[in-house]
């Protein structure tokens, strides 16, 4: 397609340009072939010794035992730069601010009042007649109205800047193609150099091993994969990488707009880490462009989407270009600290759904994105040859033919299974290959296909009244969802729900389904599970191929039994077509490459596009969305950016002030831990900017606080509120067994010695019916996980026989969970949650001690295992005495 832009006025209804720039990118200024063979990506490896700080980190988050080799030579400081402060102080006006640091406002309060009313969502119309009370008239503002608002805001500093192009096409369109971009390089800038970052940013690839001798391997972020180490042994010493992350995918605008449909353009930096990076709050995706979305005018659909694909592909080139010089020369970019680095932008990772998948590869429909399988092949138990890059180029190369007549250029394009792009974006982006970039995606390629097609293969084994019954009998449990009328009527099924259901599917099928249907089912879930934890040794790396090989075992027993069937002609088939089934071939593979597949996850990047997308729309006056999209992203950006300067700078200056101080008082003050107080203060601000309010609690600084408190006395005649006869014979044998110590672990489940009336030194129990606990990750100590609760009610109207969860309980001090299995532990369901309160006047030693009084579960036996070898759980039953 040609790539010469029309005048502005060859259209009509175009949308007001103002605040924008009308650029005209040189398309060839990259005119470089990059070959894709892996046989150059051989480095050398060396050993680096990191700083103590830099170790220190790591081995926290990673844990204790661990052996980190970092890249040789690599991320390397060659100047100072510019810190996120000093491109503020660059601005314009910045001169003003010396005298008014809040200019274009006249002060805290007036800027403070702008703030919240350009981040209130409040239309211009209601902004005014805000304004115009009585009691805001008093104020002094500098603005009486929405308009010299949003002047006054056009007067800040900044981000990256909004760009559009008007798209020449050689086939006509219903409406012009526009292209709306940002720099795709100030953007990767701005979050390379953004202090948000600072504990959370990579500069050299790793290897981690579990031990000193290196044996086994953990994979987690994108650095510590082998490709980014292949990279890193093609650039020059001291240079770094920084992997791109793109995203796109199709999204409505609103609900109530006709059916507008946006394309929005993500990006972020892969060397943020993925706990930050996947955080809804922590702003790493921004929006880089919006896509043209038009209809062509040919009377063949197919072609159309033939246009369509070299539209989307010739966008990419444009939006993506400065990315592609720098990971040819590099750019000298400032990190957080305002340390100058050389840096290479390849792409890391392109997460999109199947479809565009395909598209992008530039390979029909019918075909594996990154393999050369075709539709026949998905059910095949191996995986198939990787399709590179350079075979795709190599197959163009060979096609004869002018482009512009795409009928019988696409025609001699399905001899390769081609879809007909002539000029792939990657095809001259260095480093990049799509068999790389095109990653895992867990949630359209794990768990949507979970919906698709294993809830199917249940529903057709049991009957959609017996499936949904099972679901609506479990036993509810706070924080995870209860489908009390079933699954199997659900309107709109989210990720979320997917997860959900997860949790008990292996349970519900257990003995109603054929043995090889659970084992089919339950060699899915155990590939979903392992396969989406963050950190990945190479020994759960094995397992999750022999999960994928165990489903392919036993998967012709869903044709056999007519499980699979079409979802519309519910006929039975026996073909395993699905394309989602051959892509987890490459998840194993894919984890020792890129990292840990679940960091390639789109629910980031769809809940993105409610901040980028729904939030903006929703503010327009439904007419002409892009452009107002982008007016207010920009507005929003300034007044973030703009917040963030501003405190970091009031608090710099309070610490000057104070230095000097200190200095007059006491020359020989700690200035280490000044500059620490410094850094927590400035961690705290942009926390409080950029973080969400609904952080998740810490209970365990809260259970440190209330150590020392002595709870009140709240009597009850728990035995029989409780329905537990034996209550009093229970703590009798339990102080008797303690006598006048109390310890945390203690077995139990023999025959009570002490009769039921038994006498006890204490009268009153303080009573819980709920509680809630808090773990910390298990693939990261660090770090808390949500909140749960646990129930023991006694019977009520709601609950006849009272509310009570089943928990497993650690018993033996010598066996941590989950580390040891259910050793050292016993599964039990917990009816009473109390605490003794010690008569007036005399303390005992185990009145601070929370006890629970639990009904015990036994493990059935098997005959060949501890588990149920079809589903892989424990089979329990009641203990009786």
């Amino acid at each position: 397609m040609p790539n010469s832009s029309p005048s502005l006025d060859s259209f009509h209804d175009l949308p007001t340009c103002d605040g924008f720039d009308v650029v005209q990118p040189v398309h060839d200024a990259i005119d470089t072939f990059v070959p894709f063979g892996d046989s150059d990506f051989d480095g050398e490896e060396g050993i680096w010794n990191p700083s103590i700080a830099e170790s220190a980190a790591l081995l926290a988050e990673l844990g204790q035992g661990h052996q980190i080799q970092p890249f040789s030579s690599a991320g390397e400081v060659f100047d100072t730069g510019k810190t996120f402060l000093k491109h503020f102080e660059l601005d314009p006006f910045s001169s003003f601010c010396c005298t008014n640091l809040y200019y274009p406002f006249s002060g805290l309060n007036d800027w403070e009042m702008a703030n919240f009313l350009l981040r209130s969502k409040m239309s211009m119309a209601k902004i005014d007649e805000f304004l115009s009370l009585g009691s805001v008239c008093t104020l002094p503002l500098s603005f009486w109205t929405a308009k010299e608002l949003r002047s006054r805001i056009e007067l800040l500093p900044t981000a990256p800047r909004w760009n559009y192009r008007i798209i020449t096409m050689s086939y006509p369109t219903k409406s012009p193609a526009i292209l709306y971009f940002r720099d795709s390089l100030e953007c990767i800038e701005a979050l390379f150099n953004h202090p948000y970052y600072a504990d959370h940013m990579m500069y050299t690839p790793f290897r981690v091993f579990t031990s000193a001798e290196r044996v086994i391997r953990e994979f987690s972020e994108w650095m510590s994969g082998d490709v980014a180490w292949r990279m890193q042994s093609k650039l020059p010493p001291g240079t770094m990488l920084c992997g791109i992350i793109l995203s796109s995918d199709k999204t409505h605008i609103m609900n109530m707009c006709g059916g507008k449909v946006a394309h929005p353009l993500l990006i972020s930096l892969a060397n943020i880490k993925m706990a930050m990076r996947n955080k809804a709050s922590s702003h790493a995706f921004l929006l880089n462009a919006l896509m043209p979305i038009v209809e062509f005018i040919h009377p063949m659909h197919r072609i159309c989407s033939v246009l369509e694909a070299r539209l989307f592909h010739e966008c990419l080139d444009i939006v993506l270009q400065p990315l592609k010089v720098a990971a040819r020369i590099g750019r000298m970019m400032s990190d957080p600290a305002g340390n100058l680095r050389h840096c290479f932008t390849p792409l890391a990772a392109y997460i999109v759904d199947t479809p565009e998948a395909c598209m992008l590869a530039c390979i029909c429909g019918k075909m594996s994105p990154v393999t050369m399988a075709s539709y026949k092949d998905f059910g095949d138990a191996f995986q198939h040859e990787r399709h590179t890059g350079a075979r795709t180029l190599s197959q163009l190369s060979r096609i004869q033919c002018d482009p512009n007549d795409v009928e019988r250029y696409f025609a001699l394009c399905k001899d390769f299974r081609l879809s007909g792009v002539v000029e792939p974006f990657w095809r001259n982006w260095p480093l990049s290959d799509p068999a790389n970039f095109l990653t895992p995606e867990p949630l359209h390629h794990w768990y949507r296909k979970f919906w698709d097609h294993d809830v199917q293969w249940c529903k057709n084994a049991l009957g959609t009244p017996e499936l949904d019954f099972h679901y609506s009998v479990l036993h509810p449990i706070v924080g995870m969802r209860h489908f009390k009328d079933g699954i199997m009527a659900l309107k709109q099924v989210t990720g979320q729900a997917q997860r959900d259901m997860q949790h008990f599917m292996v349970a519900v099928i257990g003995g109603a389904a054929s043995r090889d249907v659970v084992i089919v089912v339950r060699a899915l879930m155990d590939f979903r599970y392992l396969a989406q934890a963050p950190r990945i040794t190479s020994i759960i790396q094995d397992r999750i191929k022999a999960t994928l090989a165990e489903f392919h075992n036993h998967k012709d027993k869903i044709t056999e039994e007519g499980l699979q069937r079409g979802a519309e002609s519910s006929s039975a088939l026996n073909h395993w077509f699905i394309p989602k089934l051959e892509l987890m071939q490459s998840v194993a593979l894919s984890i020792s490459e890129l990292g840990a597949p679940v960091q390639w996850s789109a629910d980031r990047t769809e809940h993105a596009h409610i901040e980028v997308i729904k939030e903006p729309a929703s503010m327009t006056n439904h007419q002409n969305y892009d452009t107002q999209i982008c007016r207010y992203l920009d507005r929003v950006e300034r007044c973030r950016l703009f917040e963030t300067a501003t405190r970091l700078s009031t608090l710099g200056n309070a610490d000057d002030t104070h230095d000097q101080d200190l200095a007059i008082e006491d020359d020989g003050a700690e200035d280490d831990e000044l500059n620490m107080a410094d850094d927590e203060d400035a961690a705290a601000i942009l926390k409080d900017i950029w973080s969400s309010r609904c952080s998740v609690p810490d209970f365990f600084s809260v259970a440190e606080k209330l150590r020392a408190a002595l709870p009140g006395s709240i009597p009850h005649p728990a035995a029989e509120l409780f329905d537990i006869p034996d209550l009093r014979g229970a703590l009798a044998d339990y102080l008797s067994r303690e006598g006048p110590h109390a310890q945390n672990f203690h077995s139990f489940g023999r025959q009570r010695h002490s009769p039921l009336g038994a006498h006890l030194p204490f009268s009153d129990l303080q009573v819980w019916y709920k509680v809630c606990l808090q773990q910390k990750s298990y693939h990261n100590s660090s770090s808390l996980e949500p909140v749960f609760t646990i129930n023991a009610c006694p019977p009520n109207r709601t609950w006849k026989y009272g509310h009570h969860d089943t928990v497993i309980l650690q018993v033996d001090a010598r066996h941590e969970w989950p580390a040891s299995g259910l050793t050292g532990h016993t599964v039990v369901d917990v009816r009473l949650i109390m605490c003794p309160i010690s008569p007036r006047g005399l303390w005992l030693v185990w009145d601070d001690r929370l006890l629970v009084y639990v009904r015990q579960f036994d493990i059935v036996p098997q005959r060949q295992a501890d588990v149920d070898l079809a589903t892989g759980l424990h089979i329990l039953k009641r203990a009786t005495r």
